[in-house]
C-alpha cells in the first residue's frame, strides 16, 4: 500500500511495514524444549537427513557420529535449542527469524520442498526443521563435548535466576536505551523485539530511556515486569500448543498490549499505540503509559509529515481517527 492519496492525517496511521516472520523468543523456545523433552527424549537417533547442505555449519563431528546415540536431554542456550545425546554429543539448532520445528509421525519418507531443511529421525517420528525464507539463516551445529557449547552462550543474564540487584548491574553496565539493552543477548538472555515491547509497557518505562537514568525502583519494576510477562506468555503458549510442538509461532498476538498494535488504543489508558521503525526491527510503545504523553518522531513518517508530525497525545487526538476506529 503506497502513501499516495488521502489526507496527510490518513497517512499517519498507514502501516508501511511488510508482513514479516519474527524470531522465536524465550517463551517460544521454552515450549519447544518442554515438548521435545516429552516427545523425543529417551529415543535413539536413527539418522540425520539434510535437504539443504547449507543448514549444517560444522564439519566435526560428522553427522554419522550422532547416529545411534540416545537423546538424553533438551535445553536452551539463549534462543538456541540444544539436543543432548549420549557421550556428550550435541545438536544445536538456531531457528533465527523464519525457522520452525515440526514433529512428523509417521516419519516422512522424503523431505521435499523449498522450506524443508533437515530431518532428525527417531523411532517414533522425525523432527523436521523448516524455514520460510530464502535467506537460509537457520542453522545446525554439531558439537562434541560440553566445552564446545560455551561458544553459543552470549552471557546475558537470566531474569528468572537473577535478583533485581544483579539484573540492574547487568543492564546498566553500558549506557544504552532500554529497548537495546533488553534485546542484547550479551546483556539479557532470550528476550527479543516482541517481548521487550510488552515488558517495557508493563513496567511503564520508555523504550528510549537510557539505562544509566534508571533508579532502584525502576530497575525493580523492570525486573518484575520481565518475569511477569515472560511467565504469562510461557503459560499461554503451553496451553495453545497442548501436547504438540508449537505450530503457530509468531510475534503478533491479539493478547499483546502494544507489540504489533500501532494506532490501536492502549488497553490500559486508551492512547493510540505508537512505534519507531529502525533496520529490521521496531519499538512499539504507549505515549500515555510510557513516555509522559510524548510522541517520538518516526524517521519514515515524520519526514513525510514534517511540521504536521504530532508531538503529543493531544496532537494525535486532533487528527482524524484511523479507519479501524470507525468500524
Amino acid at each position: 500500500m503506497g502513501l499516495t492519496g488521502g489526507s496527510r492525517d490518513d497517512r499517519l496511521f498507514l502501516d508501511p511495514r511488510k508482513e514479516v516472520v519474527a524470531m522465536p523468543e524465550l517463551p517460544d523456545i521454552t515450549v519447544y524444549v518442554e515438548r521435545l523433552q516429552e516427545i523425543a527424549v529417551g529415543q535413539p537417533l536413527e539418522g540425520i537427513r539434510l535437504a539443504s547442505p547449507f543448514v549444517l555449519r560444522t564439519v566435526e563431528p560428522p553427522p554419522k557420529d550422532l547416529v545411534g546415540r540416545n537423546l538424553e536431554e533438551v535445553f536452551r542456550i539463549g534462543k538456541r535449542i540444544v539436543l543432548g545425546f549420549s557421550d556428550e554429543r550435541y545438536a544445536v539448532i538456531h531457528l533465527m527469524i523464519a525457522g520452525r520445528l515440526h514433529w512428523r509421525f509417521p516419519k516422512p519418507q522424503a523431505i521435499r520442498g523449498k522450506m524443508n531443511l533437515l530431518a532428525l529421525d527417531f523411532p517414533e517420528g522425525s523432527l523436521v526443521l523448516t524455514e520460510a525464507s530464502s535467506k537460509r539463516r537457520a542453522s545446525l551445529h554439531l558439537v562434541r563435548g560440553k566445552e564446545g557449547l560455551s561458544e553459543f552462550d552470549r552471557g546475558g543474564i537470566d531474569v528468572f535466576r537473577s535478583g533485581s540487584e544483579d539484573f540492574g548491574k547487568a543492564i546498566t553496565r553500558q549506557n544504552r536505551t532500554l529497548k537495546r539493552a533488553l534485546t542484547d543477548p550479551a546483556i539479557v538472555d532470550g528476550i527479543g523485539n516482541a517481548y521487550s515491547d510488552e515488558i517495557l509497557h508493563r513496567a511503564r518505562l520508555s523504550p528510549f530511556a537510557l539505562t544509566a537514568s534508571l533508579d532502584a525502583e525502576q530497575i525493580a519494576r523492570l525486573h518484575a515486569a520481565s518475569r511477569e510477562v515472560l511467565s504469562e506468555w510461557i503459560d499461554r503458549l503451553r496451553e495453545q500448543a497442548g501436547p504438540n510442538l508449537p505450530e503457530k509461532v509468531t510475534a503478533f498476538h491479539p493478547e499483546m498490549a502494544v507489540h504489533g498494535k500501532y494506532g490501536r488504543p492502549c488497553p490500559v489508558c486508551g492512547a493510540p499505540v505508537q512505534r519507531i521503525i529502525y533496520a529490521e526491527n521496531e519499538a512499539n510503545y504507549c505515549p500515555g503509559c510510557q513516555t509522559g504523553g510524548r510522541v517520538y518522531a518516526d524517521r519514515s513518517l515524520s519526514r513525510l509529515l514534517k511540521d504536521d508530525w504530532p508531538k503529543s497525545i493531544e496532537d494525535l487526538e486532533r487528527l482524524r481517527p484511523p479507519a479501524w476506529a470507525k468500524k
